[in-house]
């Protein structure tokens, strides 16, 4: 880490070869070998730091933010859950600051972001992994129309819409790929679409490594207006909200497409356990 910050602070004004000649010559730079300055040049040309030398932010923080990001630390996806203030930083998070000069403060901020970022992309990806999972479930499951009708406009509330005979839902999909919590962030016009729209159901999906089906569950509406925030006066409004749903607010399967659904279609009609959650009754049409 201190040679990829040397590298960063001296290629803004030097080309590579003259800075390689510094640190292998100038009596400075001399506490770190030939090799370690070679092995962080190439380190930094991995992560991306190479393409944009003029940023204002100072090197330590981007080669800190980049060793957390980069550095298979596993913990940086629930960082929003087990790192809530300086004082909790993991361990090699904490190393990692001590060798970039960084304060722990200054260090806390930065892994938050870096798990705002980290958290963002990964849930737009597994969220439209799942939608497109519980799409074909549907197509090869009902005897209903299936409308994605997130793909035309994401204002609706909600993210397919099923019409069959004796049948009509507008699903809401969220996905996951833990096993061990279900938590399931909310906008405020999908709550609302819930409040007003009386065959809305929020389905919870958790994915297999390969973003195939492994379970698929239907989360209680009455115990998501329970938990749901409340505002508090005329000038505050809540926009999103995060539920850590328990087993208790499960149902697997969604059972009222009952009257839609096809043979052999274990996991639509609740056959098929959420982890830790017990198996629903079997459906009529099974």
């Amino acid at each position: 880490m201190r040679a990829a910050i040397r590298w960063l602070d001296r290629l803004p004004r030097s080309s590579p070869a003259r800075s390689r000649a510094l640190f292998t010559n100038h009596r400075d730079f001399s506490d770190l070998t030939p090799t370690q300055y070679e092995a962080a040049y190439a380190w930094l040309g991995d992560v991306g730091l190479l393409s944009d030398l003029h940023t204002p932010v100072p090197a330590a923080e981007r080669v800190f933010t980049a060793t957390i990001t980069h550095g298979g630390s596993h913990w940086l996806k629930d960082a929003g859950d087990l790192v809530r203030s300086p004082d909790e930083l993991p361990d090699d998070a904490v190393r990692a600051a001590e060798a970039a000069g960084l304060t722990t403060e200054a260090a806390f901020a930065h892994v938050i972001t870096a798990w705002g970022k980290v958290d963002a992309a990964e849930r737009v990806r597994v969220g439209m992994a799942g939608e497109a999972a519980v799409l074909t479930l549907l197509h090869d499951g009902v005897d209903a129309v299936v409308d994605h009708v997130a793909a035309v406009a994401d204002g609706y509330g909600y993210d397919i819409a099923v019409h069959g005979s004796g049948c009509t839902l507008h699903l809401e999909i969220k996905s996951t790929l833990r096993r061990s919590r279900l938590t399931i962030h909310l906008s405020r016009n999908e709550y609302e679409t819930m409040r007003r729209d009386p065959v809305w159901r929020l389905v919870a999906v958790r994915l297999n490594p390969d973003d195939s089906i492994a379970a698929i569950a239907t989360v209680n509406r009455e115990w998501m207006v329970a938990e749901a925030p409340a505002d508090r006066g005329l000038s505050g409004r809540w926009e999103s909200c995060r539920f850590d749903v328990p087993l208790s607010a499960l149902s697997p399967g969604v059972l009222e497409l009952g009257p839609v659904l096809r043979p052999n279609t274990p996991m639509l009609a609740g056959r098929v356990p959420w982890p830790g959650a017990a198996a629903s009754r079997p459906n009529p049409i099974e």
